[in-house]
């Protein structure tokens, strides 16, 4: 119980010991001993996506499915702002001032997370957590089977495994806007928000369902990065539960895709591949966005 106020109130050490009647440094340690055994716990409730279902979050809505029938799931990382040496803080800056954490998920339609890494420094990019964590063994990334992928942002390479949006091109659309300019990218594009904003909304629950993800308080860097997984963990137990708010998963009521005008945001090109394998990558995930997209129009059009 100690352990859930505290992260979920964010109270600290002196404040929890004053509550409990214990010292400080029994606080502290049972909080630790606490942490490790449930991010010890990851394996079993962090666990790899379901790469041989549909998810119904797919499966029952005409907007994602066919289309979308191979996705397994969203990726995107997040911030976290951290306390950390006076030698480590030009690392850990992010472009925003702070010195965060750079935490990389991989996130269901359940709004479960089924990976999770932290602990990169804030200045780094999110392209460059992901390629690290796919080519280090030691990281355990899920990479998908060449026929599924998961939706990232435009700030990924649209590559075997990753479908992005299309650069260039309008994505985020507001409310109440028309479709402009091209038309079936961007009908494309404002599917793949809808459908990728379950990364958005997952993170939103867990950061407001533990208010120390806030301002994580000034333990070391490794406990800091454990309490974030611990904080992950917990939110997969939540989430599980039959008794779980269903306000919290109910999928937004997207706008009429009939009734927008042009607007929203307009994100630039398609970065150049690093390498020839790169390259094969993105021609082939180039050639299953324009597949999507002509089969999208077509039906749209149709009804």
């Amino acid at each position: 119980m100690m352990f859930l106020l505290f992260v979920g109130h964010c109270d600290s050490t002196r404040r929890s010991g004053y509550e409990w009647h214990h010292s400080t440094e029994t606080v502290s340690r049972h909080f630790n001993n606490i942490c490790s055994h449930i991010v010890g716990l990851a394996p079993q409730l962090i666990g790899p996506p379901d790469f041989d279902n549909i998810p119904p979050v797919i499966a029952n809505n005409s907007r994602y499915f066919p289309y979308f029938r191979d996705c397994v799931g969203a990726i995107d990382g997040t911030h976290i702002s951290c306390i950390v040496d006076a030698h480590l803080q030009a690392a850990y800056r992010s472009r925003k001032g702070y010195t965060n954490q750079n935490i990389l998920a991989v996130v269901d339609f359940d709004l479960k997370f089924t990976y999770l890494v932290a602990g990169w420094e804030g200045s780094v990019h999110d392209a460059r957590v992901l390629r690290d964590a796919m080519s280090d063994p030691a990281f355990s990334f899920p990479t998908p089977p060449r026929e599924k992928y998961f939706l990232v942002d435009a700030g990924y390479a649209n590559r075997r495994g990753f479908l992005a949006p299309y650069r260039g091109t309008n994505y985020h659309l507001r409310d109440r806007k028309r479709l402009g300019g091209d038309r079936k990218k961007e009908l494309f594009n404002y599917r793949h928000a809808s459908l990728r904003n379950t990364v958005e909304r997952t993170f939103g629950i867990w950061k407001s369902r533990f208010r120390i993800l806030r301002g994580v308080p000034h333990y070391p860097l490794r406990t800091q990065r454990d309490i974030i997984i611990a904080c992950a963990v917990l939110h997969n137990f939540l989430m599980m539960s039959p008794d779980v708010d269903v306000s919290l998963t109910a999928e937004e009521d997207d706008h009429d895709e009939d009734d927008m005008e042009q607007g929203g945001d307009t994100i630039g090109q398609d970065a150049a591949p690093s390498t020839q394998q790169d390259e094969g990558h993105q021609t082939e995930m180039g050639r299953l966005r324009d597949a999507l997209t002509e089969s999208m129009w077509a039906c749209r059009n149709q009804n």
